[in-house]
């Protein structure tokens, strides 16, 4: 399952194998897999963990969550961005 809490600034994610893994959401905007904001299709793979670890990382909440299909999960953030697809592999492999 997902959850979301804008006052602790974490998604978390049960996998169906048992782990689970909390996104800090600053962290999940700032590696935001959308075209725009990787900077070009050719750099659609190229993510930045380091966002997840930020010290004082500015205050960002998440307005809506919506399944897309079976591989991703499309969020949209209080800036009305909402282009980004979370694909699931993505997330496990960016789980901080």
């Amino acid at each position: 399952g997902i959850e979301v809490s804008n006052n602790d600034q974490v998604l978390e994610i049960e996998w169906s194998d048992g782990l689970k893994s909390s996104y800090p959401l600053f962290g999940l905007r700032q590696n935001c897999p959308c075209v725009m904001c990787r900077g070009g299709h050719a750099h659609m793979s190229e993510f930045n963990p380091e966002a997840f670890f930020e010290k004082h990382p500015s205050k960002i909440d998440i307005k809506d969550i919506q399944q897309v299909g079976n591989h991703a999960i499309q969020i949209t953030w209080a800036d009305g961005h909402n282009s980004g697809m979370y694909r699931w592999e993505t997330l496990r492999v960016l789980d901080p």
